[in-house]
């Protein structure tokens, strides 16, 4: 994949078993790309499938599969920990947040895209918060 690699949060990566097919296309497209995901991402998107979604396990193993196919995943580590943990002090975000951002810094990654988190926020000075559901300018 030429570029940065994007991060994707749990919350686009919903969108694939969403009714809402504007949302789930634009997703799908954002996976095609390529992308980083951390273990958190996984366990948050199998916690909401199976529980809140009522997912069987067969089911969620298939998209977990193919989420896993098409992008990077990085473990979670102290050192994602004590990122997160910095980002919050510095940037006042929720604690869960900061460890997606923290592993989207770690990966080295040049965009962050979730629904959740501030649209246009600049973190570190490198990491751009994008919600890929709304019109951006172009650069």
């Amino acid at each position: 994949m030429p570029g940065p690699e994007a991060f994707i949060d749990t919350n686009v990566l919903l969108y694939l078993l969403s009714a809402d097919r504007e949302k789930a296309d634009r997703t799908e497209n954002i996976l095609r790309a390529g992308g980083l995901i951390s273990v958190q991402v996984l366990n948050e998107m199998t916690a909401v499938a199976h529980w809140q979604l009522a997912m069987s396990w067969e089911e969620l193993d298939e998209v977990l599969t193919l989420i896993r196919s098409m992008c990077r995943v990085v473990s979670l580590t102290v050192e994602t920990h004590d990122r997160g943990i910095a980002v919050a002090k510095r940037y006042g975000l929720d604690l869960y947040d900061t460890m997606i951002v923290a592993a989207a810094l770690l990966g080295n990654c040049k965009t962050l895209y979730s629904e959740d988190m501030c649209d246009g926020l600049l973190i570190e000075s490198r990491l751009l918060i994008r919600n890929p559901f709304i019109a951006h300018p172009s650069a």
